[in-house]
């Protein structure tokens, strides 16, 4: 999808840092800032090397000063606004389509600049060209600002880095035991290092953050440009697995790679990750591209009605949240950008609509298969292990999620193969759910699912501010128990069609009394809609209050959308009534209904605040998958009902442009769903809402 900005989308610098671009590598490194060529917060890096996948994360290359004879192209803010610079006055466009391209003008000289990223590689390559109409010389300055910091984290003290010239334009800075391999053909002047402090990062300061941030000169790249002439001046960059000495970093391996004479210059030994630099930027760009073409033809595959333009946008950015994980030597999915990593719970949610939806099924394989491994007393991971640490488990419902994943990919793929090797592992989340395990998980009497102890926050809406709980949600909460009434019946429908695998326990009579417990005592037959929770009788005796039982949240949504249902047909469609009255935006839902007295309508200041308001109110992308898909299926995919759902899809079209171009983001405000919050990137919104455009080519829309 082509998106295009001009100079009325960047009336001033506040404006034009509204939105940015994302760029992914698929090792979790990533290329990230404003459209108007500036840094708005501390984690924006035109090269976020990943030195090992996904997330130790090192902000390499922070920006790029950029003038044209002394007029400033770049935009950086900075705490004393005397300084400064003022590129967007000069911006005439801003095109993302794969890849970034920004094109300038000024007095008669156009500057197009373009940036990518290379698949599998620390790499990013950057390329101006320059038409001069003028009658006098011009020259290109490009004054790399450096960190060598880890990400989230600012530069301190004044380290020193050390630069080395090689043959053919090719050029390596090593500091802190990071390396830098540049490449570029231009003029290389290397200049005393210089600190510069008080840039000034807008989206940080208004979240609490670490606002200023400090960067390191080390020289600058230029290219003249004689008077009625055109240049071209291009930079690749790669980030190296070792500090110079020929010893890889902890956990990393260096390969020593020969440098080809007449490619970049004389034979030498270079240790770099992974190969060699490009011979040119073109290779990059040309790679970027035919990375997204892949993509879109891998999931017009699957599903051959998948035409539509946003739809295919968002196959695109589901791409960009897939990365290695080289802890498991699997594929794993990072929840958002720029903060998150990967999480279980997010992976589980994600992984239809990123990988199966998409067309990425051995993707998903990969993703299962890493999962089982680490299954533990039948929990999944909600954080995998780093370095020497031990995987985190607790999550309630990451593991019923992946009893249901594996049965989404066995109905898109009738691998009864698969099914079998993950049966063991099936039957051993179903047993520690019933018998009980960690985190105060265990079935109770009536079959239904209890959950939560103490300071445990094992949901989705698991903020905990000290020992407050925002929302305590121990007892038996509403999503959690549709999950497992969802896992019994795929393990007893899978145990029915999947030759070799026999159930050691009637998954169904469980189900059904599930199912009629659920009825029973989560269904408020006068509101007409589902409680969220049933509270843990010790922790209702501790409060006081049952308040959060019956509070109107967006949980119950799952109980219908999922694919066996637990209530009547006139119940579900009560529900989803209930939602689209109370909760429905066209970005999300919220997570509690407004007139509740625990609404919080905005989403911003310190983190207390914003933890606050995260899951009292604030409106969720990913929650609108799980509401569409359950009014499509309670108006029976009507004409009339998809027709509806494909004209409401509008906004989310439009919030493709807002905030991460071609993303869609994790939260809005409550109150007046305008702008994007959190994560300017998130996988689950992608993933879910990518589900609802899928469900809408199956059923005849315009998709």
């Amino acid at each position: 999808m082509r998106f295009v900005y001009g100079k009325h989308d960047w009336p001033d610098r506040e404006r034009g840092q509204e939105n940015c671009y994302l760029l992914t590598n698929g090792l979790g490194g990533f290329s990230s800032g404003s459209m108007i060529n500036s840094n708005a917060r501390n984690d924006h890096a035109l090269l976020m090397a990943a030195f090992t996948a996904p997330n130790v994360r090192y902000n390499m290359v922070n920006r790029l000063e950029e003038e044209l004879s002394g007029v400033h192209l770049s935009s950086q803010g900075f705490e004393d606004s005397g300084r400064n610079e003022n590129g967007y006055l000069f911006l005439d466009s801003f095109v993302f389509e794969d890849y970034p391209e920004w094109t300038f003008q000024t007095d008669g000289v156009e500057v197009v600049k373009r940036l990518a990223m290379k698949q599998g590689e620390n790499l990013a390559a950057v390329e101006y060209r320059i038409d001069n109409r003028t009658g006098r010389e011009v020259c290109l300055t490009v004054t790399p600002h450096l960190q060598f910091a880890p990400k989230g984290k600012a530069l301190k003290g004044e380290p020193e880095f050390e630069a080395e010239q090689r043959d053919g334009g090719l050029y390596r800075i090593v500091s802190g035991g990071l390396g830098l391999l540049f490449q570029t053909d231009g003029a290389v002047e290397m200049v005393p290092r210089r600190f510069c402090d008080g840039a000034f990062y807008a989206y940080d300061a208004c979240d609490g953050r670490n606002a200023l941030g400090r960067t390191c000169v080390t020289h600058r790249i230029t290219r003249q440009v004689p008077a009625h002439s055109q240049e071209k001046l291009e930079i690749i960059w790669l980030a190296e697995a070792d500090g110079g000495d020929g010893k890889p970093l902890p956990g990393k391996e260096t390969e020593l790679l020969m440098i080809e004479k007449g490619s970049l210059g004389g034979e030498k030994e270079i240790p770099v990750t992974r190969k060699r630099l490009p011979v040119n930027a073109e290779e990059v760009f040309r790679e970027a591209a035919e990375h997204g073409r892949r993509l879109r033809e891998a999931a017009r595959l699957q599903n051959p009605g998948l035409r539509d333009e946003a739809a295919l946008q968002l196959v695109t950015a589901a791409g960009q949240f897939v990365s290695e994980r080289a802890s498991t030597g699997g594929k794993t999915i990072l929840a958002g950008y720029p903060f998150f990593e990967d999480w279980g719970r997010d992976t589980m949610i994600a992984l239809e609509g990123c990988c199966m939806a998409a067309g990425q099924m051995d993707t998903a394989k990969s993703i299962l298969r890493t999962f089982a491994r680490y299954c533990r007393r039948g929990l999944m991971p909600n954080l995998f292990p780093e370095g020497g640490r031990r995987p985190m488990y607790n999550t309630a419902d990451a593991a019923l999620l992946f009893i249901n994943s594996v049965y989404r990919y066995y109905v898109r793929t009738r691998d009864g193969d698969f099914v079998r090797e993950m049966w063991p592992v099936l039957e051993k989340i179903a047993v520690s759910y019933r018998m009980g395990t960690d985190y105060g998980i265990h079935m109770d009497e009536d079959g239904l699912i209890a959950a939560g102890r103490g300071l445990d926050q094992v949901t989705w809406m698991d903020v905990r501010i000290g020992a407050f709980l925002p929302t305590p949600r121990h007892g038996k909460p509403v999503e959690i128990n549709a999950y497992w009434y969802n896992a019994l019946r795929a393990m007893e429908q899978m145990a029915k069609e999947v030759s070799g695998v026999k159930a050691g326990f009637d998954y169904g009579g469980l189900a059904e009394k599930v199912r009629t417990s659920f009825r029973e005592k989560f269904w408020m037959e006068e509101k007409g809609y589902l409680r969220d929770v049933i509270s843990d009788t010790e922790e209702e005796n501790r409060s006081g209050s049952r308040k959060a039982d019956e509070q109107f949240r967006c949980n119950q949504i799952w109980a219908v959308s999922m694919p066996f249902a637990m209530l009547d047909r006139e119940q579900e469609i009560r529900v989803v009534d209930a939602v689209y009255e109370k909760l429905y935006t066209p970005l999300g839902l919220c997570t509690l209904e407004r007139d509740d007295p625990d609404f919080h309508s905005v989403y911003r200041g310190p983190v207390e605040a914003r933890d606050g308001a995260y899951h009292q109110g604030t409106v969720w992308v990913f929650p609108l998958g799980a509401y569409y898909l359950a009014y499509l299926k309670t108006r029976d995919y009507s004409a009339q009902a998809v027709s509806r759902v494909r004209r409401q899809l509008g906004a989310i079209e439009n919030a493709l442009r807002e905030g991460c171009i071609g993303q869609l983001p994790e939260i809005y405000d409550g109150g007046n769903p305008t702008f994007s919050r959190g994560c300017f990137a998130q996988a689950w919104s992608v993933g879910e809402i990518l589900r609802v455009y899928e469900e809408l080519s199956r059923h005849g829309a315009e998709i």
